[in-house]
């Protein structure tokens, strides 16, 4: 009896698996017929694929906006004679606003001084003032991060630097990232040497969103201890510098890469007339000195407007800026752009 229950029961159980084969069939070819009408259709209507054109810089935008920045009114040097730089180059079709600092230190810039939130609502705001004073030129906004700092003491390898974890490199690339904005790895070398730490940064300068700037204030050639004196940077030690990253975008196929050299006084930069441009860098001397409004177009005037390199930077200190005179103001986008020649095209907050 027990057998006959059970035999009952199998077949039971195969029709039910064969009812739900042939319903689960039975939708299957509905789908593939609905497959098939829809293949069917777009292989009627659609076309073979146009080959993809490779990317070209646009030369006119490019002369037209380099004219931007010089009121239309070429003199003095400005515009720079050079190549057109290779497809993807920034300079001059964007404004790149940065905020600047270390995540160690709440003294260095913005970076430190608050938490990532907070600080990247300010840089925005910074970055709508720009927009409205120069409608003209779209801005891009930027991580400044001091990568390496100068130390007053000699530290690891009696160097006078410190090279900053990798992790904290990740950080400022993770921030950016939140907002599509691009990074600027700033190196303070104190007594080492550009070629000793430039490499050392290499798996991130890979990246194209990933830029570089050196300092040449705390390169102390001399021997003296950052801070003591201002240090110098020769052309020969930012050729080297240009003569890397040409190599690198060249090797890893990158859009140019950009190059910020902070100025504030001649000597700070020695023979710059041998500074070699490339189609692979486009080179920004920042002018990175504080003061009250004069001082600083003068230093401006006396670092960047009458040596001219190839494109202009400069620097705004919310605390520097205001402290020696009581009645002082930062100075605003819009005086910025009508009181400096060539107008700067990337600026820095600090």
């Amino acid at each position: 009896m027990k057998i006959k229950q059970s035999a009952l029961h199998l077949l039971f159980i195969c029709g039910i698996i064969l009812l739900g084969c042939n319903s689960s069939h039975g939708q299957k070819n509905k789908a593939a017929a609905s497959d098939n009408s829809v293949k069917k259709e777009t292989t009627v209507v659609a076309e073979p694929p146009k080959p993809v054109p490779p990317p070209v810089l646009d030369t006119n935008l490019y002369n037209k906006m380099v004219m931007h920045l010089l009121n239309d009114t070429a003199k003095r040097g400005w515009p720079v004679k050079s190549d057109y730089p290779l497809p993807g180059a920034l300079l001059p079709f964007y404004r790149i606003v940065a905020y600047y600092g270390n995540f160690y230190s709440t003294h260095m810039g913005c970076l430190g001084e608050y938490e990532p939130d907070e600080m990247l609502r300010r840089l925005g705001e910074e970055v709508k003032k720009w927009k409205k004073a120069d409608t003209l030129t779209p801005v891009m906004p930027a991580i400044h991060y001091i990568a390496v700092t100068a130390q007053g003491s000699p530290g690891k390898g009696n160097k006078y630097r410190m090279r900053m974890p990798f992790a904290q490199i990740d950080k400022a690339l993770a921030i950016a990232k939140r907002i599509n904005a691009i990074v600027f790895l700033d190196v303070q070398v104190g007594q080492s040497t550009l070629k000793d730490e430039i490499p050392l940064l290499e798996p991130y300068l890979k990246m194209p969103n990933v830029h570089l700037a050196i300092d040449p204030e705390f390169s102390m050639k001399t021997g003296r201890k950052p801070g003591s004196i201002i240090g110098t940077f020769d052309a020969a030690d930012i050729n080297y510098v240009t003569d890397y990253l040409t190599a690198l975008v060249k090797k890893d196929t990158l859009p140019p890469k950009i190059l910020c050299v902070h100025r504030f006084t001649k000597h700070m930069v020695t023979d710059y007339k041998k500074i070699k441009l490339h189609r692979e860098v486009q080179i920004v001397m920042d002018m990175d000195g504080w003061g009250f409004p004069a001082k600083k177009v003068s230093s401006y005037q006396i670092a960047v407007l009458t040596e001219p390199v190839q494109f202009a930077g400069f620097k705004l200190f919310y605390k520097n800026d205001i402290k020696t005179k009581p009645w002082t103001t930062m100075m605003t986008p819009d005086e910025v752009l009508k009181k400096l020649y060539p107008k700067p095209i990337y600026i820095q907050y600090q």
